[in-house]
């Protein structure tokens, strides 16, 4: 048998018709660089998110480098980022002259843990970022508050999670990535929503915002050979707008479809008492980029990992090692900061197979060579 962490073949079979026209039409048109599918993927993207502005660009990186550019922060003010994520998202900070704080995360959501964070406030502190990993959203109702008690920016990575709803007190609902002042994503191949390349957007509700964002991705001109500000080249070229228009139509089915994997990950596995299946928060629904587990810690994950590799099924440890262990990113700790639950979620998550197609005959597999593991 087979298995792949993501199977973009199995996705692309049923729109395979749709998704060749998509390409043959931009290649009869011949407008490869801002063509029409471009404005029509972002109205579409922005309707179906509920924002007022979607602004496409290159790759995720890019998109979070273009928020933190449009915010006109200064060389060393302060953004608190969670240490346990992606480098992507402390990096354009650094890269920015910025300094990235970083923060632990909560045991349960493997969240931003804003008590943390608040112990981290001075007077350079001007944004915070939570990133909502493995498609689960942080507490967002409690981070607006925190932010705008402090006077910070928000900026939501919300590469993992396109499609997770938050609810707030009042029973309304939001759209991750359209809640704080900016939000950003990736379609990366494998994201829940994903080209055949790479790809990024950034979302806002602020016309200000949209038309900074705009202007800066875009050789920071708003007339053609006319710059106001220094600015970058960041596009998402027509094909892929294209295709991601075609899949776009599918998102909220490839949303259920993870849902319903976790949830049959989750009847076999939560009577494994050696793991812990993923934690679902009251506030967040959980679209499951990843469907990670964590190993108790008197259990070896890493030989597990390697016993399912020896079985033909793949895992990936996101992340092994936190962003306050990295060599880049030690210029920026602090003496009296510590990382218990980061430090202990890189020596413990293993995120299995989880994608759009995939079969239960496949998770049962899984399952069973989990379960022989720990019957060892």
């Amino acid at each position: 048998m087979k298995i792949n962490m993501v199977d973009l073949n199995r996705q692309l079979e049923p729109i395979k018709e749709k998704v060749d026209a998509a390409i043959q039409g931009v290649l009869e048109a011949s407008n490869f660089i801002q063509g029409e599918p471009v404005t029509e993927f972002e109205k579409n993207l922005a309707e179906w998110v509920g924002v007022m502005h979607v602004i496409s660009c290159a790759n995720g990186t890019d998109a979070l480098q273009l928020a933190f550019m449009a915010l006109g922060l200064k060389m060393g003010d302060e953004v608190i980022v969670p240490t346990f994520t992606y480098v992507a998202t402390a990096e354009v900070i650094a890269l920015l002259g910025l300094s990235p704080i970083l923060v632990d995360v909560d045991s349960q959501t493997f969240n931003i843990n804003i008590e943390a964070a608040s112990n981290l406030i001075t007077s350079r502190t001007k944004a915070i970022v939570p990133v909502h990993l493995y498609g689960q959203c942080a507490n967002m109702e409690q981070i607006m508050k925190f932010a705008e008690s402090h006077n910070l920016y928000v900026v939501e990575d919300t590469a993992q999670a396109i499609g997770a709803e938050v609810e707030f007190s009042d029973g309304s609902t939001r759209k991750a990535g359209t809640i704080g002042h900016i939000g950003t994503t990736s379609f990366f191949p494998s994201k829940n929503l994903g080209c055949f390349g790479d790809g990024g957007a950034i979302f806002t509700n602020d016309d200000n915002l949209a038309a900074e964002l705009k202007m800066i991705a875009n050789h920071g001109q708003r007339i053609k050979y006319y710059h106001d500000v220094v600015g970058v080249n960041s596009r998402l070229d027509t094909i892929q707008a294209a295709i991601l228009d075609v899949k776009l139509k599918h998102l909220n089915f490839y949303c259920e479809a993870r849902q319903k994997a976790a949830a049959y990950y989750d009847s076999a596995l939560k009577s494994v008492e050696q793991i812990t299946i993923p934690f679902r928060c009251s506030f967040s629904t959980h679209v499951f980029h990843q469907y990670t587990i964590k190993i108790n810690e008197q259990y070896s994950r890493d030989e597990l990992k390697i016993y399912l590799a020896e079985q033909g099924i793949p895992s990936m440890i996101y992340y092994p090692l936190p962003l306050h262990e990295q060599k880049a990113y030690l210029k920026f700790m602090r003496e009296d900061m510590d990382y218990p639950i980061s430090t202990s979620l890189c020596n413990s998550v293993l995120s299995l197979p989880m994608h759009t197609h995939l079969k239960i005959e496949e998770q049962d597999f899984i399952i069973q060579h989990i379960k022989s593991f720990f019957s060892k």
